[in-house]
């Protein structure tokens, strides 16, 4: 199945505020499983002041995953502290508090 880009950046615009998913999480959401870095990618993609909240997709381990330029990494953990998500003394956010459940996944 060949799933857009803009049917990811559609999945992420749902996650709601001080909430966070997984790039797993959206994969299998897009019905592409085990396709998280085709997720990363689609992110990457995004173009510059896209209104897609592409701060809320964390890797599995709930981390901000590593990019080129660490700046990045930065203004991803502000946004997110803004939105009142927090993180613990290694850089994690806990997933059991923090992950959507989306409705797709939950079938509501």
């Amino acid at each position: 199945m060949k799933v857009r880009y803009d049917e990811i950046h559609r999945i992420i615009s749902g996650i709601p505020r001080g909430r966070v998913a997984t790039y797993g999480q959206i994969a299998d959401l897009a019905g592409i499983p085990g396709q998280a870095r085709r997720v990363g990618y689609a992110l990457s993609a995004l173009p510059k002041g896209s209104p897609v909240p592409w701060h809320r997709v964390l890797n599995a381990k709930g981390e901000i995953s590593a990019r080129g330029d660490p700046r990045s990494e930065a203004v991803q953990r502000k946004l997110l502290r803004a939105e009142g998500v927090t993180f613990d003394r290694s850089g994690k956010v806990s997933l059991a508090r923090f992950k959507w459940r989306s409705r797709a996944a939950t079938g509501a």
